[in-house]
């Protein structure tokens, strides 16, 4: 089992969440009421959304993490998954995205935004034979 399908394998326990296809089109996702929050784009590399707000309020957190890629203006942030301590930093994440909406919310009216692969800014390209 690879760390990406543990992960979602996991989510899926959560209550509120449901396993979707991406909008982007590429691998799988997990929404809750709210929408999207997580695309599993490779068996390495997902796309969180936290919300501009969030993803500043933890910027420094989050870029002193080598697993974590944050793209400038983006509210969503890149995980590299390559130890079992990522998996659990990406659970944690997922309760911070669950929250962020309402704590750190966006401005109104903003555009939604695609996902940081869609941006060309994951770690790898994707590759979904693990998944």
């Amino acid at each position: 089992m690879t760390l990406a399908s543990r992960a979602l394998a996991q989510l899926a326990t959560w209550p509120d969440l449901r396993q979707t296809v991406p909008s982007c089109g590429l691998g799988q996702a997990v929404s809750s009421a709210q929408g999207e929050i997580v695309h599993f784009h490779s068996e390495r590399d997902v796309d969180l959304l936290l919300t501009d707000r969030a993803v500043r309020r933890f910027a420094k957190d989050l870029k002193d993490s080598g697993a974590i890629r944050i793209v400038r203006g983006s509210p969503w942030v890149t995980l590299r998954l390559d130890a079992a301590s990522d998996v659990d930093l990406l659970l944690t994440l997922v309760s911070v995205a669950l929250q962020a909406p309402q704590t750190w919310p966006d401005p109104v009216g903003r555009p939604p935004s695609g996902c940081n692969d869609q941006r060309g800014a994951g770690f790898v390209k994707a590759d979904l034979s693990g998944i």
